[in-house]
C-alpha cells in the first residue's frame, strides 16, 4: 500500500487565489489600468512568472503582461498597460496564468472586472507635466480656458 501511494501523480493545485481586482483611474496623469492582486497560498518556485491577458476596452487583441514572481512574495500584483474606452458596469475579461520556471502552467484564473466609473470622466491629456506637477499647458490654456475632453473614438458599447 505504501508503494502505491508513492506512485500517485501530483494533481494540479492552486498556488494563489484572487484577492482583488479593479480599474485604477489616475486623473493626474490621465491613465486608466486594470489592477489584479493574488494572495499566494502555496510555495512558488524561483523563476516562476505570472502572465495576464486583459480584454482591450478599445477593441482588438488582448493586452498581455508578464512579470516574474519571487518565492517570498506573499502578494502578487499584476497591472495592465494603460487602457482607453472603459465603460461603466461592463464586464471585461481577464485571464491570469501562473507559470513555473520551465514555462509550464501551474494555475489559470479567469475573472471579469467591472468599473464603477466610465472613463469619459477622465481627461484625455494629463493634468500635470514634469516632476513639479506643472499644470499641462495643453489642458490649462494661457487664455484661461481648459480642455478636459475625454479620449475620443471609443467604440459604442
Amino acid at each position: 500500500m505504501l508503494s502505491l501511494s508513492g506512485c500517485q501523480r501530483d494533481e494540479p493545485r492552486e498556488v494563489a487565489k484572487l484577492s482583488g481586482r479593479m480599474f485604477v483611474f489616475n486623473y493626474r496623469v490621465a491613465v486608466a489600468t486594470y489592477l489584479v492582486t493574488l494572495q499566494r497560498i502555496a510555495p512558488i518556485r524561483d523563476g516562476s512568472s505570472v502572465e495576464a491577458a486583459f480584454e482591450n476596452p478599445r477593441g482588438g487583441p488582448d493586452l498581455v503582461t508578464r512579470e516574474r514572481i519571487f518565492p517570498k512574495d506573499e502578494k502578487i500584483t499584476v497591472q495592465s498597460p494603460p487602457v482607453e474606452c472603459v465603460k461603466q458596469d461592463r464586464p471585461y475579461r481577464v485571464t491570469v496564468q501562473i507559470k513555473g520556471p520551465d514555462g509550464d502552467t501551474l494555475q489559470t484564473i479567469e475573472t471579469t472586472i467591472r468599473s464603477d466609473t466610465d472613463q469619459s470622466a477622465l481627461p484625455a491629456k494629463p493634468l500635470v507635466v514634469g516632476p513639479l506637477y506643472t499644470p499641462n499647458p495643453e489642458v490649462f490654456k494661457a487664455d484661461g480656458s481648459t480642455d478636459m475632453r475625454p479620449v475620443q473614438g471609443c467604440p459604442a458599447s
